[in-house]
């Protein structure tokens, strides 16, 4: 199933690191503005406001709920197969729906089981204030995906965060197919040959951070001058074209078949990040951004998990 067949829509609004504050209101003016496709999960911990937001958008009259394509993810701390569909229960009962369209797992790391009454989103620490590994292996959690899907709380199922080798496996067992992968994706890390698996194997992919050290300055896991923004190639294609160089990073990621999912709750550019339809990028264009790569990752549990949990648990070599 490619993304055609999905009909995800190409330019998703991301959710990571929206304020609980902001966020209803957030969602709501992306709806308005255009969006269709939302991009939540449990553990951003606003997915209660994200519900408020669609909960209005769908009483004002700006959509239906089968306009929108509804994103979330399942947790480390509920990879138990007993943990699965009481996550996603919560997580609908948050959203204020009856369904998903999509429902990922958010990371190939299983931790011990959180109860909702003790800390929800669990994050990233147990209870007793470390990061600990469950040892529950990941096709059991997608055995357990599956019945989700059984049931009708998920219209599809995906990953998140698989490697090469991790897909591979998932393909060889997986009764219910995965139909999405998503991944960190920039034109620092372009992840070509992944991207291409995935596609082989029939998975949509869609591309988290798609402006690379943006969505990771506030959080000091990125240095202002790893913007993307700032390179010769991104800004020359801009001048020709007349748009801005986030609007010709953007237009990369989905010229490249990819769906994705950029955050901003500024006005000016949640528009701004709409607008890039009218417009392509040469082939020459396309591969002097291609070969900007240099395998940077920003979101990579083998660096933020040592430093801000002291525990070493690298996922990519």
């Amino acid at each position: 199933m490619n993304q055609t067949e999905l009909n995800i829509p190409s330019v998703g609004f991301g959710l990571w690191k929206i304020a609980k504050e902001d966020c209803a209101d957030a969602v709501y003016q992306a709806i308005k503005a255009g969006y269709r496709h939302l991009d939540s999960a449990c553990d951003y911990g606003n997915e209660k406001e994200v519900g408020d937001g669609i909960k209005r958008a769908i009483e004002d009259g700006l959509c239906t709920r089968e306009d929108l394509w509804v994103t979330s993810k399942l947790w480390n701390t509920y990879h138990r197969p007993a943990h699965v569909q009481v996550a996603l229960e919560r997580t609908l009962a948050d959203l204020q729906l009856d369904y998903l369209d999509l429902y990922l797992i958010h990371f190939p790391i299983a931790q011990p089981f959180v109860p909702f009454e003790e800390r929800y989103p669990p994050e990233w620490m147990s209870s007793e204030g470390k990061m600990e590994i469950e040892q529950v292996p990941l096709f059991e959690t997608w055995k357990a995906m599956e019945s989700v899907c059984d049931l009708g709380l998920t219209r599809q199922i995906g990953v998140c965060n698989y490697n090469s080798g991790l897909l591979h496996d998932l393909m060889s067992y997986a009764r219910i197919k995965p139909t999405m992968l998503q991944i960190e994706s920039h034109p620092y890390l372009t992840q070509t040959r992944l991207i291409r698996l995935a596609k082989q194997y029939g998975l949509s992919v869609t591309a988290f951070s798609p402006l690379g050290a943006l969505s990771y300055l506030e959080l000091d896991m990125a240095n202002k001058n790893e913007s993307v923004l700032e390179q010769a190639v991104v800004k020359q294609a801009a001048e020709r074209l007349g748009k801005t160089p986030a609007q010709v990073v953007l237009r990369w990621g989905i010229q490249r078949g990819n769906a994705i999912i950029p955050k901003t709750t500024n006005p000016k550019r949640l528009i701004e990040n709409l607008n890039i339809f009218d417009f392509v990028l040469s082939d020459d264009e396309m591969q002097a951004i291609d070969e900007l790569n240099c395998n940077r990752r920003f979101n990579d549990p083998g660096h933020f998990c040592e430093a801000a949990f002291n525990r070493f648990h690298p996922i990519y070599d």
